[in-house]
């Protein structure tokens, strides 16, 4: 029973986290799939760029909240009577699955974005301190530099350090290596940002409204 209990929320956590706002808003509002303009990345950022705020910012949210919602509802499978996984490594379970299924959403061919603004409503839900410091970070390098991969790279490699170090958040083993997955596995995905980025190829945002 327990068994499938967390596979039911495993599911859940992932068809929460699969919901593509971005292509939906994008079809159903502008006759436009957002994965084949701009970055072609399914994303909030790239969202903004190819339709502009009034679709940019809630796919924002709404990744943001799905991120969150997907760990919530771990309160609605645990309970004080399972040897394992105790509340928290059950959170960190629906957060993966959560992220797994933003980047292969089952609703939209499997072609997601990179999961930045998901990973942040899992940390808001998981160390909400530290996410808010990783915002101020993510906020002072746009400004410095324009590059929102950048500021995501930069936010997510500080992130651990943030949360054990700044924080002194370092008592479950659980978080902490979630923390540093975070921190290896966003660089990661920037992979395609990082060497645009040294060729001084990668498009600067703009926060002007589109036309």
């Amino acid at each position: 029973m327990i068994a499938l209990k967390i596979i039911v929320a495993v599911i859940l956590a992932y068809l929460i986290g699969s919901i593509p706002t971005s292509v939906w808003i994008g079809r159903i509002f502008y006759k436009v799939d957002v994965r084949t303009k701009g970055s072609k990345n399914a994303g909030a950022t790239n969202t903004i760029r190819v339709l502009g705020y009034k679709a940019g910012i809630p796919v924002l949210i709404l990744d943001v909240f799905k991120g969150w919602l997907a760990v919530y509802i771990a309160h609605f499978f645990w309970t004080d009577t399972m040897s394992f996984p105790d509340l928290i490594d059950l959170k960190i379970i629906l957060a993966i699955a959560a992220v797994v299924g933003h980047i292969f959403p089952i609703y939209v061919g499997f072609k997601g974005g990179k999961g930045i603004a998901t990973l942040l409503g899992i940390g808001i839900a998981l160390y909400p301190f530290a996410a808010l410091i990783a915002v101020g970070v993510f906020i002072i390098v746009l400004l410095i530099s324009g590059y929102v991969s950048l500021s995501s790279i930069t936010a997510c490699i500080c992130f651990p350090f943030i949360e054990i170090i700044l924080l002194g958040n370092d008592e479950y083993i659980s978080l902490i290596i979630l923390a540093i997955a975070v921190a290896i596995f966003v660089p990661v995905t920037h992979r395609k940002n990082i060497k645009r980025l040294l060729r001084k190829e990668e498009t600067k945002f703009s926060i002007k409204r589109k036309g």
